[in-house]
């Protein structure tokens, strides 16, 4: 049940986000312009030699027949699990949703030259900040549509399940929450294995307070910045470019809600499924719940640390290993109008 003095706070938060969110419709056209990506990859890491190379599995199992499947299965061991027989595969391949999938795919991506330099960037950014980085071998599958793990990256393989990336509308993402789908895009699979490289060198602690976890993403959220430059930062956030002016308009009202309703210090874990957890949008428990973007929790917590490292100038190798109190205090987070 909502505390009534938390509730009456709410409320009067809410009117002045309400506000504000409407003087941003009127200057949209500003944000829209100014968000336009320009960006060019700074030299230092632009002169950064990599090679990418892309292995197809995808192609190679669409055109497999049973005959040669176990040429496949010897040269792609980690892609076929010991558990399932050999007639699975045999099965699958023949299998009319698998062909869909192929068929699918290959539309997609006739070829992968563009995500292949876009790779080529994340990898270069990585290794000018991580000089021992090795650019791992891609390998691009079909994955039955796994979106919740659409890239898997370890020290010598990247993983990328390409039928996760077909277009928000595409037929095969029907009954999956739209707040999922709208990312199901090629543009994405550079900001995923982005995403996939910072989760392995920043530990989730499980700490109980929703100033942690907002914190938590906040170093993830401004570490894959640092390897995404030419990257809009809506497009780093999983946000639309409406969604991110909606957050940056919001910006101040969303802090005065978190502090005068005294969530920072909070550990109910209902603020995670409201700021935090995937969902369709942000809750607030107020009228206008519905424009509001979802995760605000976290781009709040980006903010935080991004003020900290300006602040502090830490390097960016050593973000991780920061305490939540540390960046808290010294960042000194007051967003202005």
């Amino acid at each position: 049940m909502v505390n009534l003095l938390n509730l009456r706070k709410s409320e009067v938060a809410g009117r002045s986000i309400l506000s504000l969110f409407n003087i941003f419709l009127g200057v949209s056209l500003f944000f829209i312009t100014a968000c336009k990506n320009d960006a060019k990859l700074p030299e230092d890491i632009s002169k950064i030699a990599i090679e990418v190379k892309v292995d197809r599995f995808d192609k190679k199992f669409a055109r497999i027949d049973s005959a040669h499947l176990p040429q496949l299965i010897n040269e792609y061991p980690y892609l076929f699990p010991s558990e399932y027989p050999d007639a699975f595969w045999v099965s699958k391949i023949k299998d009319t949703i698998q062909l869909e999938l192929n068929t699918e795919v290959a539309k997609a991506f006739p070829d992968f030259k563009e995500t292949t330099s876009d790779l080529e960037n994340v990898f270069k950014h990585i290794k000018y900040y991580y000089p021992k980085f090795e650019e791992p071998r891609v390998v691009t599958i079909t994955s039955d549509v796994s979106y919740k793990m659409p890239v898997v990256l370890t020290d010598s393989l990247l993983l990328i399940g390409l039928d996760n990336y077909l277009g928000p509308e595409h037929p095969f993402y029907d009954g999956i929450q739209r707040f999922y789908t709208q990312n199901f895009r090629r543009e994405q699979i550079d900001v995923d294995v982005a995403e996939a490289f910072v989760s392995k060198l920043i530990a989730h602690k499980g700490n109980r307070r929703f100033l942690d976890e907002m914190i938590y993403h906040g170093k993830r959220l401004y570490m894959m910045e640092a390897l995404l430059t030419l990257k809009p930062k809506s497009e780093v956030l999983d946000y639309t470019t409406d969604q991110y002016e909606w957050a940056v308009a919001n910006e101040v009202d969303i802090w005065k809600y978190f502090v005068e309703n005294k969530l920072l210090f909070e550990t109910d874990s209902k603020l995670l499924s409201r700021f935090i957890n995937p969902a369709p949008f942000s809750k607030f428990y107020l009228d206008f719940d519905n424009d509001s973007p979802p995760r605000l929790g976290r781009y709040i917590g980006w903010q935080i640390v991004k003020r900290y490292m300006e602040r502090t100038n830490v390097p960016l190798q050593m973000l991780p290993e920061k305490s939540t109190d540390e960046i808290f205090e010294k960042a000194n987070y007051k967003p202005r109008n």
